[in-house]
């Protein structure tokens, strides 16, 4: 039988040799993971700048193990899987940890709590993510936006406080860094929509491919010379944009429903991120056949 575990058919599927493009997003995936092993380790050691320059190194491969996957078409089930458990891992676990031996053990118990909350919030998103990905009934416009802040945001914003302390300014109070914990933990598995950029086109004209490249060196150059700075500001615009990104998904939203209130009756739902093409029909066909049937 072909589905028997000891048929030699099974045995060859079994063993058979995995390409290399399959491997290589995993291997970015766990090198994250290493980070973020690592960023724990040095936080324990009161070494908190290597533990946030090491969260933030695993942010970057976590952008980049999936645009590789589907670069090389190397996604499969597996990686995936090891995907999500490296997100609750650096962008959950670890920053909670950083929060925790940098400030917040401080209030002793409620310290703890709060950075368990974030640890945990972390991975109820990220198992909302996969049970909701092929949801049918998601409306269109909604693949442009996140349901909450995804987990490495979560993880960079978090960690504002640390930010402000490496710039100069005087350590907050603990009671404050331990709410800001529980507030970045909340806007993770609330349902505030996030706007994503997956729907973006990324092609870039000619023209524009030089000036494209300066800015991106220009961009990591400052955010190497000037980590804490470029870190402060981008967390702080993006806490500023989640209004706008509610504001566009109930714009779309609205723009849905008044598209399925000047329907037909029987009519079938519009999409409202397809373009619009007129229906022509022949002037001598009528709806005869479907009379007699």
């Amino acid at each position: 039988m072909p589905d028997d575990p000891k048929s030699p058919e099974m045995r060859r599927r079994r063993f058979r040799p995995i390409p290399v493009r399959m491997l290589v997003p995993n291997f970015i995936t766990l090198l994250a993971i290493c980070a973020g092993l690592t960023a724990i380790r040095l936080s324990t050691e009161g070494r908190m700048e290597l533990a946030v320059a090491a969260i933030v190194f695993a942010a970057v491969l976590d952008g980049l193990d999936g645009r590789v996957a589907r670069m090389i078409k190397g996604q499969s089930k597996f990686g995936a899987e090891l995907d999500s458990l490296a997100d609750f891992v650096n962008f959950g676990v670890a920053p909670g940890l950083i929060l925790y031996f940098w400030q917040l053990h401080e209030l002793n118990n409620g310290g703890w709590i709060a950075a368990m909350v974030f640890a945990i919030s972390g991975g109820l998103r990220l198992a909302r993510f996969n049970a909701t990905m092929d949801d049918p009934n998601k409306p269109a416009f909604a693949a442009n936006y996140f349901t909450g802040i995804p987990a490495p945001a979560g993880a960079i914003t978090v960690m504002l406080p640390i930010y402000f302390q490496f710039l100069g300014f005087s350590q907050p109070p603990a009671i404050l860094t331990a709410f800001y914990t529980l507030l970045i933990g909340f806007l993770m598995v609330s349902r505030l929509p996030v706007f994503s950029g997956k729907t973006v086109k990324m092609r870039v004209p000619p023209e524009m491919v030089l000036p494209v490249f300066v800015s991106v060196v220009f961009f990591i150059a400052l955010l190497i010379g000037y980590p804490w700075q470029m870190l402060s500001i981008m967390t702080v615009m993006y806490l500023l944009a989640l209004p706008a990104g509610w504001k566009s998904y109930r714009d779309h939203k609205r723009k849905a429903a008044a598209a399925q209130t000047v329907m037909p009756p029987g009519a079938a739902p519009l999409d409202p991120a397809a373009p619009f093409v007129p229906s022509v029909t022949e002037p001598d066909q009528d709806d005869r056949p479907a009379r007699l049937n």
